[in-house]
């Protein structure tokens, strides 16, 4: 093997080997911890149970291995026990973090305003690529479906967030920026949304749909966490280009 061979590949090594150490630490970190509710033991249990099969004793901590992939399998009603939050019942954090599945029919003659809305939603981040930053998100997905019902709207997220302040957020960014939401477009959305947060959460907790499963390669990794990492491995990736 040639020098310059042996060089790459250690290059390769040490950024992957650091990045995963880089990313161990980031679990722990205060402001990680101030930014997402503590796992339970008895979900951080059941998400174990269904990758391995094998009794799991939960972390003394409550901290999960992010290296171990895991699934949790959810109960029909999208908890495992009754919890009252601010608003009705608490959803678990799943191995994929917060999120929910929202499901609504589409006025009639809305398709176009819905589809030209995600366009304005492109723009915005293009213009600020924070301004959908309070909501602390994953990711996002829309579709427009029909079954023969009618035209359906279906919106996915997971972030970072209990589902509760993801609402109350949601509409406190819809508010300072202008941006009108989605879903005045759908069926049953509050006209008064803009001043009636019960409302707003009322419509949310009737269309959503809670997940069965939930699978996180990296369980319980926040988005803020993964963007340190990946900021730790551009650092040493520069280090060393520095060092050749």
């Amino acid at each position: 093997m040639s020098h310059d061979q042996i060089g790459k590949t250690t290059r390769r090594d040490f950024l992957g080997t650091a990045t995963a150490a880089t990313a161990l630490t980031l679990g722990a970190s205060p402001g990680a911890e101030a930014q997402t509710a503590p796992i339970k033991s008895d979900e951080l249990q059941v998400a174990q149970l269904t990758t391995t099969g094998q009794s799991v004793q939960p972390a003394a901590t409550g901290t999960p291995d992010w290296t171990k992939p895991a699934a949790m399998a959810i109960p029909k009603e999208g908890y495992f026990k009754l919890e009252q939050g601010r608003y009705g019942p608490i959803y678990p954090r799943s191995p994929a973090n917060y999120g929910f599945t929202v499901i609504a029919k589409v006025k009639p003659g809305r398709e176009d305003a819905i589809r030209e809305y995600g366009k304005t939603i492109e723009q915005a981040v293009k213009d600020s690529p924070t301004v959908l930053a309070p909501l602390r998100l994953h990711y996002l997905r829309w579709v427009l479906f029909d079954v023969g019902s009618g035209l359906h709207f279906m919106y996915q997220g997971i972030f970072d967030t209990d589902f509760d302040k993801y609402l109350e957020d949601a509409v406190a960014l819809f508010l300072k920026t202008g941006i009108t939401t989605v879903f005045v477009n759908l069926e049953g959305w509050p006209e008064d949304w803009s001043t009636n947060l019960q409302a707003v959460i009322k419509f949310f907790r009737d269309h959503q749909r809670p997940s069965f499963l939930e699978y996180g390669e990296y369980p319980y990794v926040t988005a803020d966490e993964v963007k340190k990492a990946l900021r730790v491995k551009g650092a040493l990736s520069t280090m060393l280009d520095q060092m050749q």
